[in-house]
């Protein structure tokens, strides 16, 4: 039987704790046997949650483990309830659900493409887990709204890869995606014929870079915007793309460029 707990965020400073009042919920050891591991789950449901039968939309976030606790983080954490606060002043409160990653098996996980030398693979095994697993559990504990133009799917580096590859690939469940610095180099860029060529869905795409993580990077990341805008998405409508000036490959930097990025994903 899978374990939930419910735990209170102490090691916020006081103005963090004052700004939010939502909860936060543990699920450990949700099993995934295609991918032979289990994942620990945090769900993040917002204030107005504990009264009312209202709905909510959903996000499935990738590297749970470095969203909200410095604690667990790679690298310290994004600070997701300052997100959640400037999103819920706008009247914006998605349940937003952090899957963590699997360690070292991440790479895996998190791309269907091979990078020689690395790792990869193992995407589309990662994304029946999360679509038959994961968003069942999620929809039956919580009280979601679980259709797809109120489910989304974000991430940065390879989190930021596999959440673009699901929203076009698994588009009749995700209505929009946050990529955030995605690594569009893994696979030998095989993201690129991936957009190119599958069936336009509608939604949103959330897509930035930090122009301090390097040339190519940037490069790559104002290729996808603009193969994105060929494809038919309209910048600032169902496009934001974002240009970090001071922006490098960490969690800090993805936090606060996503304090802008949840309202456009997740609209009222």
């Amino acid at each position: 039987m899978l374990r939930f707990s419910r735990f209170a965020v102490r090691w916020r400073s006081r103005a963090r704790a004052r700004a939010w009042r939502g909860e936060l919920h543990l699920i450990p050891d949700v099993p995934s046997p295609g991918l032979g591991a289990s994942h620990t789950l945090i769900v993040s449901t917002p204030s107005s949650y504990r009264t009312g039968e209202r709905r909510y939309p959903v996000l499935y976030m990738q590297d749970g483990q470095n969203l909200f606790d410095p604690r667990t983080s790679f690298a310290g954490d994004w600070g997701l309830t300052t997100a959640l606060s400037w999103a819920s002043r706008r009247g914006i409160e998605p349940i937003v659900v952090g899957i963590y990653n699997a360690g070292k098996a991440r790479f895996d996980e998190y791309s269907p493409f091979v990078e020689p030398g690395t790792g990869g693979g193992a995407g589309d095994r990662y994304l029946e887990f999360l679509l038959t697993t994961v968003k069942p559990l999620v929809d039956e504990r919580f009280r979601t709204a679980p259709g797809r133009e109120t489910t989304g799917i974000a991430g940065s580096s390879l989190g930021g890869l596999i959440s673009l590859y699901a929203f076009f690939r698994r588009d009749a469940v995700f209505g929009f995606a946050g990529a955030l610095s995605p690594s569009l180099w893994f696979g030998n860029e095989a993201i690129f014929d991936v957009v190119a060529r599958s069936p336009r869905p509608a939604g949103r795409i959330y897509l930035d870079i930090g122009l301090r993580e390097g040339e190519r990077h940037l490069m790559l990341a104002r290729t996808m915007r603009d193969l994105l805008i060929a494809r038919g998405f309209e910048p600032r409508r169902t496009l934001r793309y974002v240009e970090d000036r001071d922006g490098a490959h960490r969690e800090a930097d993805w936090g606060r460029r996503f304090r802008k990025a949840l309202p456009f994903l997740v609209r009222p």
